[in-house]
């Protein structure tokens, strides 16, 4: 008994008694200027309904007076751009209107009809039910209840039938369900770009530095600092820049991917090793300018952590890098001998974006000893 009465002190069931009010009031104000006509108000809203703008204002009122205790209903947040989404508007304004109408009148008179079938029960003249008035007969009394328990029940279960129904009519259809999730892929992968930007050029900025600042320490040369001092400036920079461009993706995401750095600026990536103490041989064949945009771009980040493992695992040991274009494919290669002839672990996050981002272009990485006593990073991206 008890949860049956609970609605009762729920504050959504006079929410949506008040959602169910609502077209009444517009609706009642056509009726007592032309009762003649009550089928007109239903007819004006199928063109109301079919503006795009008119679900965003539904959706906002079954947010607020249906669900006010859900954090996130089902609902669309787009207008009705398709006309299916359209004559769904146009749907819910009818059923709305409908079940707003049932409800208002059963609001106004079961009360009056209960008050009538009481005052029967005592021998009360009602003047609004006249058929009901007469000498007192306690079997009126009987009925008293009975439309109380209907107005509770048009009350409570219309108000849950509204919600049900708002769910179906005013929720996200099936393409736009696909475009959320398309968009929210979308952002997911931006925020996965993003965060392999952020350690690949602050990641690089950081090891150089480490690097420069030992390797000063240990030389005792003022010579050697003031070199290592200039490259740790230098490469600062140009993390700063990096930093700059990664920051500004996230401010403006309209900003163009062709401010993000190219294989045609990989001299500062070769000549920041060399400050660090490392032999860098480097052979480029091709020409890198008419390389594809994405291509160019993620060579340019491939060839840095690759660089920037070299430094942080091996330290300042001779690297050999070659880039070559041709045969529709541009190869980016990366050795240097292991330390004391030990394995360096293949697993972390430098080696794993690597393999990211060469996946991404549908291209072939191999990261790994070569048997020679070398580490080989090797990568394959199709420019077509």
């Amino acid at each position: 008994m008890v949860r049956l009465l609970r609605p009762l002190v729920r504050g959504r069931t006079y929410t949506r008694l008040l959602h169910m009010w609502v077209p009444m009031a517009g609706v009642s104000v056509w009726l007592w200027i032309q009762p003649a006509l009550p089928w007109v108000p239903l007819l004006v809203l199928v063109p109301l309904g079919l503006l795009p703008r008119v679900r965003e204002a539904e959706v906002m009122q079954a947010r607020l007076l249906l669900t006010p205790d859900e954090a996130d209903p089902d609902f669309a947040t787009r207008p009705a751009t398709a006309w299916r989404d359209r004559w769904r508007t146009v749907l819910w304004l009818e059923f709305r209107t409908l079940l707003g109408g049932v409800v208002a009148y059963a609001t106004l008179w079961l009360p009056v009809i209960a008050y009538a079938l009481a005052a029967r029960t005592v021998g009360h003249e009602t003047e609004d039910l006249p058929e009901v008035s007469g000498p007192p007969d306690w079997r009126f009394g009987l009925l008293v209840p009975l439309p109380l328990v209907v107005l509770y029940a048009l009350v409570a279960g219309g108000g849950a039938v509204l919600t049900a129904v708002a769910r179906r009519l005013l929720g996200p259809s099936v393409a736009e369900r696909l475009a959320a999730v398309e968009e929210r892929t979308e952002q997911l992968l931006e925020r996965t770009r993003i965060a392999r930007e952020l350690h690949d050029s602050i990641g690089h900025a950081l090891t150089v530095a480490v690097v420069q600042a030992g390797a000063a320490r240990a030389a005792n040369s003022p010579e050697f600092t003031e070199r290592a001092l200039a490259a740790i400036e230098e490469t600062g920079r140009a993390a700063l820049e990096d930093l700059e461009r990664v920051l500004g993706v996230l401010r403006e995401s309209e900003r163009p991917a062709s401010a993000r750095p190219t294989l045609t600026d990989a001299d500062r990536l070769l000549e920041s090793a060399r400050a660090s103490g490392a032999t860098v041989d480097a052979e480029v064949t091709g020409p890198l300018e008419t390389l594809p945009g994405p291509v160019s771009r993620e060579g340019y980040r491939i060839l840095q952590e690759a660089l920037t493992n070299v430094l942080r695992h091996a330290g300042a040991v001779p690297a050999r890098v070659r880039v070559a274009t041709g045969d529709g494919l541009l190869t980016l290669e990366v050795r240097n001998p292991l330390p004391d002839g030990r394995s360096v672990p293949g697993r972390g996050s430098g080696l794993r974006g690597i393999r990211e981002r060469t996946a991404l272009l549908g291209g072939r990485a191999h990261t790994g000893p070569d048997g020679d006593g070398c580490w080989q990073v090797r990568v394959e991206l199709p420019l077509g």
